[in-house]
């Protein structure tokens, strides 16, 4: 058994690269839901769907615990997955929470009222769909107040990403900025709520310039997993090294994986 990681395509490699660093003896199975690669741009019952089925095809694999490495997912389809119930033994989490965590200072399970927080202005850059659920403002409302939230749809960036260009996902990142900025000048804090972003994080720190603290999601997720895996030894898989399957055709995944995360990568088909 191992933990699995789920994305819509190669974003939730750099949780995968993270949690490899932080934890290195964990064996982890991946699966990139490449052919039907972005999300961000679907509507909430398709996520739901293609995410159950991704997460399904993880604990088949014999996964006990599955990470939802894609705000998109954790976004649409989370909720309504934890409602409806896991099978006996299963759990699934989203990546939100590690991100609330840091930016509000204080534990998942403090289940105290809201309070002020030092951060009062935030700029999230996310997929269409996380912007339009609206769902990182409702997680942030139950633990804090007077935090403004100006939200950016990052239309394109996933795309050009997941094609290798990343001179256009630059291009749009920088300008998806701008148009954030128009909107809120002077954001303290910018949260990238998408696992894809990261491999351009230096673009965004650049062009929202100094004094913005930057909230990026690899490192947060694997500190949370750590602490998780600690509290619930149960979910800690048994096997050893890290598995890749894809939806989409594995010699291409493998390629672009490779360029990502500069070392080799085989994907095998799920």
């Amino acid at each position: 058994m191992a933990v699995g990681i789920f994305d819509s395509g190669l974003g939730g490699l750099t949780v995968l690269d993270a949690v490899s660093k932080r934890l290195p003896d964990l064996p982890l199975v991946y699966l990139g839901d490449n052919a039907h690669t972005p999300y961000g741009v679907r509507d909430a019952a398709d996520i739901t769907e293609l995410t159950k089925a991704g997460v399904a095809r993880l604990f088949a694999a014999g996964c006990d615990l599955v990470i939802l490495a894609c705000n998109t997912a954790s976004a649409a389809a989370l909720r309504k997955m934890q409602e409806e119930g896991m099978p006996e033994g299963k759990r699934v989490l989203g990546v939100f929470v590690p991100l609330i965590e840091a930016l509000t200072e204080r534990q998942w399970g403090d289940n105290s009222p809201p309070r002020e927080v030092a951060v009062k202005h935030v700029a999230l850059f996310a997929t269409p769909a996380t912007v339009s659920s609206r769902a990182f403002q409702r997680e942030l409302a139950f633990r804090a107040v007077g935090v403004d939230v100006e939200a950016q749809a990052c239309g394109g960036v996933v795309d050009a990403i997941e094609e290798g260009d990343m001179i256009l996902a630059e291009a749009l990142v920088r300008s998806h900025v701008d148009a954030l900025k128009r909107k809120m000048p002077n954001p303290e804090a910018a949260i990238l709520g998408c696992t894809h972003y990261p491999l351009l994080e230096e673009v965004f720190r650049d062009a929202l310039g100094e004094g913005v603290a930057v909230y990026s999601q690899p490192n947060l997720v694997a500190d949370s997993l750590a602490d998780y895996l600690e509290r619930h030894p149960d979910k800690l898989g048994q096997g050893a090294g890290t598995q890749f399957l894809t939806t989409g055709d594995p010699k291409k995944v493998a390629q672009r994986a490779t360029m990502f995360l500069r070392r080799q990568i085989a994907f095998d088909p799920a």
